[in-house]
């Protein structure tokens, strides 16, 4: 393929990259671990977005997941229009929020009532209060390496755990988490039922809940993990939470939980179906859900689940915009074709240059790690060489493609064109990885 050309910076995205770590440190972020790859995004369209300079690339990071529809998808544009002409935020229901309600509740296995947040992270935090109403209980058991978003209990032996504990001990990944809260988290590792089983059956007295991303990170689950964790948790009365921030929807309109068939007591989810707008959901049993009825407030035994922007009118009317663009005929088996077109691609790649590289996940969320081990839980990846990674990030950025630290994300937008162009390019990102060793 021809070697994308970049456009040098012009002054004024120049001045604002510079001005970024000054005034918004927490969000000096580059594409690669390279500040020459620095930017100020202008504008996404589709598949692809442009920074303030004119360069367009063609774009697999989709602001970390939610853009599976692709940028500004014209039914999600108009969605937002119509809606934001009638107002935005009233803290009363609004039509859309109960229509979206209705759908979620209608394709997600465990479904029974739904709640909505504006993040990832308070989707879980709610999940975990509502556990805990339920319990009686303050301890939750969470799986190393796993990432629930940033509230303390979550933010405990995650996908940054430079230096993991003996199970089940929990690792803060965060200053300012209080010292307490350590004692409140356990810790098992992803994938190995009979050892996650026995912490929580020692444990089952104290626990609250036991959360799990279904695929964690890009992690896929071995046969029989998840239903082992339904028996266990289900036997023992423990409810199970589901974090689907990544993969709800993102599998399918039944989520994850439909697709690997296991239906947990609690979901949370957020990212493919809000396109970008502050959305979340936590939805469920009736059992748990219950807690959060305004008229516990009277009665007692009430989740305080309250948001000023929750279920706000312009995030619901995207959410049923996005759930209509997905239920169109082929959407899903698109997706997963583009998708595994770009995994066997990585993996061809890397093959050819005697590169020992796994590529983990599913089609439309996936990794590569560079390691010659099987990556079957935290550890396990642990054995990856971050030099690859980050060489292959750059290769890519140079050529037009913005995959990030991480994951490929791929959306619905993605054409068969970005994909051959995609695979050209990783064929000789490949190649030049080979040649820095």
């Amino acid at each position: 393929m021809a070697r994308f050309e970049r456009i040098p910076r012009s002054e004024r995205e120049q001045e604002l990259v510079d001005r970024v770590p000054r005034i918004l440190p927490a969000c000096a972020r580059t594409p690669t671990m390279s500040l020459d790859s620095a930017m100020i995004v202008k504008e996404g369209r589709g598949s692809k977005i442009r920074d303030l300079s004119g360069n367009e690339y063609i774009d697999y990071l989709l602001g970390s997941g939610p853009m599976l529809v692709g940028h500004c998808h014209p039914d999600v544009v108009a969605a937002a229009h119509a809606a934001i002409d009638q107002g935005s935020s009233f803290l009363l229901p609004n039509e859309a929020a109960v229509l979206l309600a209705d759908e979620i509740a209608r394709v997600t296995p465990c479904a029974e009532r739904v709640a909505f947040g504006s993040t990832g992270s308070d989707a879980v935090f709610f999940a975990l209060r509502l556990a805990r109403a339920y319990r009686g209980r303050d301890k939750i058991l969470k799986f190393e390496g796993g990432y629930h978003g940033q509230a303390d209990h979550a933010t405990m032996s995650n996908q940054w755990t430079k230096q993991p504990a003996e199970y089940p001990a929990a690792v803060p990944n965060s200053e300012g988490i209080p010292a307490s809260v350590r004692d409140e988290v356990l810790v098992a590792p992803f994938n190995d039922i009979d050892r996650a089983a026995s912490i929580i059956e020692a444990n089952a007295e104290d626990l609250a809940a036991v959360i799990v991303e279904p695929m964690q990170r890009t992690v896929t689950p071995r046969e029989g993990f998840l239903e082992g964790l339904r028996e266990v948790t289900r036997r023992l009365d423990i409810p199970l939470i589901f974090d689907e921030v990544v993969t709800g929807f993102r599998f399918g309109l039944s989520s994850a939980q439909g697709y690997y068939g296991v239906t947990p007591d609690l979901t949370v989810m957020g990212k493919s179906l809000s396109a970008g707008h502050p959305l979340s959901v936590v939805c469920g049993n009736d059992e748990l859900m219950k807690y959060s009825e305004g008229a516990r407030r009277i009665t007692g035994s009430y989740v305080a689940m309250t948001g000023t922007f929750s279920g706000n009118l312009v995030s619901s009317a995207v959410g049923l915009a996005v759930i209509k663009v997905l239920q169109q005929d082929g959407v899903y088996e698109s997706l997963f074709a583009r998708g595994r077109r770009l995994m066997e691609a990585v993996s061809s790649a890397f093959e050819k240059v005697d590169i020992p590289c796994q590529v983990a996940g599913e089609p439309p969320a996936f990794e590569p790690w560079f390691t010659d081990q099987a990556v079957v839980d935290y550890r396990s990846s642990m054995t990856a060489d971050p030099g690859p990674t980050h060489r292959f990030g750059q290769a890519l950025f140079e050529r037009g493609i913005l995959k990030g630290h991480e994951k490929f994300f791929v959306s619905i937008a993605h054409s068969d064109e970005d994909i051959d162009v995609t695979i050209d390019a990783i064929n000789e990102a490949a190649e030049e990885v080979a040649e820095a060793r």
